[in-house]
């Protein structure tokens, strides 16, 4: 194993709690850096003109503002559901608030094959997938998708019966919006940046 170079040596590659850090540079970005989970993985998106010196400022700052994000999340129980076992609870837990706790899925999983849609549900084995490319979006829609799986245990089709079961998640029509500018974006070939479409997760100026 080659010795870090003494120019990038100090930047963190894990975080305190041991998920990667991975470092996103991008020739879009001209001022802005911005942080958020993916797959895992504690992202910071930087200026691609960025220097060494400003990449390990940065990358520690916004490491620092992750952490902070996680503590407020997880003392309000808005803490993304990171892993399989995680996402279950969480679903449990949506069910309990918005089904009466009459959907209990067998397994959910987050899983990386799923292309045209965001979730999916199987009535008859009681098992639920998510696209793992929710995980870069806000919780509120993640919750929504879950939501949505959910009740598909217990309505197969998109009836009425269904919809009304679905509606009792307060975000459901906020959510619904969210997705379709997320899908009509993508079939335009426009670059998504899931970081800054929350209000709870914006972009920082490099210049404060």
């Amino acid at each position: 194993m080659t010795r870090p170079s003494a120019s990038n040596a100090d930047v963190p590659h894990i975080t305190d709690d041991g998920a990667p850090v991975v470092v996103r540079r991008s020739a879009r970005r001209r001022r802005t850096v911005a942080a958020f989970w993916e797959d895992g993985n504690a992202v910071i998106a930087i200026p691609a003109s960025f220097t060494k010196s400003q990449e390990r400022e940065w990358v520690r700052r916004m490491l620092a503002k992750l952490h902070k994000q996680g503590e407020r999340q997880a003392g309000s129980g808005r803490r993304r559901p990171a892993t399989d076992q995680a996402l279950a609870k969480h679903a449990e837990h949506l069910s309990q608030t918005y089904l009466g706790g009459r959907a209990v899925p067998t397994s959910v999983r987050w899983v990386s094959n799923q292309n045209s849609r965001w979730g999916s549900a199987t009535p008859a084995d009681g098992t639920i997938r998510l696209s793992n490319k929710l995980q870069r979006m806000p919780q509120w829609v993640i919750d929504y998708v879950l939501v949505h799986e959910l009740a598909h245990l217990l309505v197969a089709g998109h009836n009425a019966e269904f919809w009304k079961l679905v509606e009792a998640y307060p975000e459901t029509q906020r959510a619904k919006a969210f997705l379709e500018g997320v899908a009509f974006a993508t079939s335009r070939g426009i670059p998504a940046e899931p970081d800054a479409e929350d209000p709870a997760e914006p972009a920082w100026n490099a210049a404060d």
